[in-house]
């Protein structure tokens, strides 16, 4: 076996998160510290992508604030996460949805998927 395998079932620790993938809308509840207090903060954007296995997995959530769009890169297994909330489920076709950069208006939309 792998001894960086063993290491990271020993040391990590395995958050309990929604499932989630590209094209869903999520909210992020992180922690933030200033100076000597801590707040949580919310990031509320459409995933992008998720990269990775086990303990070094990431993902990335956009959102528009204003008319910038902000990207922000998350790892799953970062203690600053307090949970993540599942808003809308998209409906994409791929995996990494990075067309989603250069659409502006109501072609930047993403169909909600029916259960």
């Amino acid at each position: 076996m792998n001894l960086l395998n063993v290491v990271e079932k020993e040391l990590g620790t395995k958050n309990e998160f929604p499932r989630f993938i590209a094209g869903d809308t999520i909210t992020v509840h992180y922690k933030i510290i200033e100076g000597n207090k801590e707040r949580i903060q919310q990031f509320r954007g459409v995933v992008l992508q998720r990269v990775g296995t086990g303990h070094t997995e990431t993902f990335t959530v956009r959102k528009m604030s204003g008319n910038i769009g902000v990207e922000r890169i998350f790892p799953i297994s970062s203690p600053f996460i307090d949970k993540i909330e599942v808003n809308k489920h998209g409906k994409v076709r791929r995996a990494r949805i990075f067309y989603l950069r250069d659409l502006t208006g109501k072609k930047a939309r993403i169909k909600e998927k029916k259960f």
